[in-house]
């Protein structure tokens, strides 16, 4: 097992180290269309060249790992493009080699230069929930129905969990869990493949920051990922930004794993005017101050999610090269 990777890759960075930021938002700003149900792995089919130079801007701003285009991208919703399964197993190895490819470029052209201040950035592959693929906002509610099981969950997931160990990640990030059965389903595939790189779990949370949507207690969701040696981290993603300081205290007393948080911009949609409302709680600025206040209450992995930015990203990695307060 190769959990020492991240350990070593947090400990060089000072104890906290900081993934990425939005991925579908940098790509809308590249002029990307993502109103897909692939979202933004439908760039996996239309134009990977964008998708490289998104990890290329977040490696600048100062990632320590990248989360690969993947989230979205599952083999039911590639053949329901008309794709063979070897054409959608295929993409799902595309989007690693990808993101390997854009941190080993990187990484040369920095790596001779005296005195920078990056660190060999690790790829995380990601793995997106159940309800993400169902489009029919039970992602958000973790309400699945009767009829989704724990085999039908760990049935879903274990193809493209195999493909994507296979395409050479350094680590598998399993992203915005809604529930403590999907959890439960990925810790059991982990020990049923014999996965042998380190993964993260993470939740998001109900509309009080309290729970996980699915209305079940942290506590509850986090019993079976303490009981494996096969998940490094566990956290919070895209959840609105001023929940974050409490879960990672909440969090902290809950688990010995390494604490991942990156939550959302704190904008929310306004459906009916189609367009995102400015965020009441947080702009770029008070990420760096608040991502001190995270680190030093015991998270060890930083970024961002929805609408974050590789500017985002670099206002978090630089406060973070800050002494502790």
């Amino acid at each position: 097992m190769k959990a020492s990777l991240l350990q070593d890759l947090i400990a060089s960075c000072g104890g906290c180290a900081v993934t990425d930021g939005g991925f579908a938002t940098q790509l809308e700003a590249h002029g990307v269309s993502i109103n897909d149900p692939l979202w933004s792995a439908i760039c996996l089919i239309k134009d990977p060249n964008v998708i490289k130079q998104v990890h290329l801007e977040y490696l600048e701003a100062g990632a320590n790992i990248l989360v690969t285009s993947s989230y979205q991208a599952t083999l039911p919703g590639f053949m329901s493009k008309g794709l063979s399964l070897a054409e959608g197993e295929k993409l799902l190895e595309k989007s690693v080699k990808l993101a390997i490819e854009a941190r080993d470029s990187f990484w040369d052209s920095v790596e001779r230069k005296p005195g920078h201040k990056y660190k060999r950035a690790l790829v995380a592959a990601s793995i997106g929930c159940y309800g993400a693929f169902l489009a029919d906002g039970s992602e958000y509610s973790g309400f699945y129905g009767p009829n989704v099981t724990l085999e039908k969950l760990k049935d879903f997931h274990r193809r493209r969990l195999q493909v994507l160990v296979g395409a050479g990640p350094d680590l598998i990030a399993f992203e915005s869990f809604p529930n403590k059965l999907e959890a439960q389903a990925c810790v059991e595939l982990l020990e049923e493949e014999n996965v042998q790189i380190p993964s993260w779990i993470c939740f998001t949370c109900s509309v009080d920051g309290n729970n996980a949507p699915s209305g079940e207690s942290f506590e509850e969701c986090l019993q079976c990922i303490n009981k494996s040696n096969k998940v490094a981290a566990v956290g919070i993603n895209c959840a609105p930004p001023h929940f974050v300081e409490s879960l990672v205290r909440k969090l902290r007393q809950l688990t010995c794993k390494d604490i991942i948080v990156y939550p959302n911009s704190g904008e929310k949609w306004d459906g009916k005017a189609k367009r995102w409302m400015p965020s009441q709680c947080f702009d770029d600025n008070d990420f760096g101050f608040h991502a001190k206040r995270w680190r030093d209450l015991g998270a060890q992995i930083i970024g961002g999610c929805c609408r974050t930015t590789p500017f985002t990203i670099q206002i978090v990695s630089n406060a973070l090269r800050e002494k502790k307060l």
